[in-house]
């Protein structure tokens, strides 16, 4: 009753062919952004939007990026955080050459360093793919994280080897750095994911996101009918390494405040992987709900004990936080390989034709 398209008709192909071809769609995210806008700066915690709503937006925006390149593309990499560190690390080196400029823009900027980077260790992916790609993709992880740690001119030749953010204003307003708030730094934050959203759903949209389908189905296919898989699969990777790299600048100038070397290691590789896999492989709202699922469960998880007032030691919650989060895992892909993405298809097809059976 609630969410019917009868009497809805397109009159033209631009309606027809529309991100949110249906108003109860273009309600609803009308609704979303008002809350992610105005109602959780007003409502959530400072430790809440630090801690949870800041993160889930990282990591949703550097799920876009793998999930365009695996999902959309067909191309498996485990570089991910390496590219997410280049982004940083060049971040940080452009407000060092540029002082005065626009963080924002900066953010942005450092995005291209990882295209260029991504583009050149996307080479293989012209004669490799599968297992082999994934692990040729494996090297650029290492050889990235190696980089960080023994080339000091990334790090501005700092003797603890960090990256120190520094303080940015913009209309005086502090953006980053310790007098940044948390509210100023997660609209900032929500601003860029949803303008980079908005280009990768009118990218997949285009010719471009159908060569790149097209290249996944079937490279061989793809190529007799006229594609060049070379063009297309490095301006895959440049897209999605564009992606991690603000989503790489994103976590420690809106986020962390400050990097490690080690933080942009193996294991973040593989955790935005997971997003990506229980979200849903080719769809952009997988990112987002893979994001939700995979940081929010254990936030979950380890706040049970304290509600329940139950004496568990914080090691064993630790432990038993991997082993649930892991079985759920296991549990959502046995379900619905497809992923959450395809559990809100699911949801929204019931949906239309309640309360006459599916």
């Amino acid at each position: 009753m609630f969410y019917r398209e009868a009497g809805q008709f397109k009159t033209s192909y631009e309606k027809d062919d529309a991100v949110f071809p249906i108003l109860q769609d273009r309600i609803g995210i009308v609704l979303i952004l008002l809350i992610a806008f105005v109602g959780i700066p007003l409502f959530a915690s400072s430790f809440f939007i630090s801690s949870f709503f800041i993160p889930v937006l990282v990591f949703s925006l550097a799920a876009i990026g793998l999930n365009l390149l695996t999902g959309y593309t067909g191309l498996l990499s485990l570089g991910t955080g390496g590219f997410m560190g280049v982004g940083a690390y060049a971040c940080y080196k452009l407000t060092t050459f540029f002082p005065d400029t626009n963080i924002i823009l900066l953010i942005l900027l450092s995005g291209f360093a990882a295209a260029g980077v991504g583009a050149v260790f996307g080479l293989p992916s012209l004669r490799i793919k599968g297992f082999y790609l994934a692990v040729a993709t494996l090297a650029s992880q290492f050889f990235l994280s190696w980089c960080f740690v023994r080339i000091p001119w990334l790090f501005n030749y700092n003797v603890s080897g960090a990256i120190e953010v520094p303080t940015r204003t913009v209309f005086d307003i502090p953006i980053t750095g310790p007098n940044a708030t948390p509210v100023t730094r997660y609209l900032v934050a929500l601003s860029i994911v949803v303008l980079m959203t908005w280009l990768a759903s009118n990218l997949i949209r285009g010719r471009i996101g159908r060569t790149w389908m097209a290249v996944r189905d079937m490279d061989l296919a793809a190529e007799l009918i006229g594609i060049k898989l070379y063009r297309t699969k490095l301006l895959s990777f440049a897209v999605s390494s564009f992606y991690c790299g603000v989503a790489g600048a994103m976590m420690v100038f809106l986020w962390f405040g400050s990097a490690e070397p080690d933080t942009f290691n193996i294991n973040q590789s593989f955790f935005v992987l997971f997003m990506v896999i229980i979200g849903g492989l080719g769809s952009l709202i997988g990112s987002f709900l893979g994001a939700f699922f995979i940081w929010g469960t254990p936030i979950v998880l380890k706040a049970v004990p304290y509600y329940f007032d139950v004496a568990i030691p914080a090691a064993t919650v630790e432990h038993l936080t991997f082993m649930i989060l892991g079985a759920l895992i296991i549990f959502f892909l046995i379900v619905e390989p497809a992923g959450l993405a395809r559990l809100w298809q699911i949801g929204k097809q019931k949906l239309r034709v309640w309360p006459f059976p599916y």
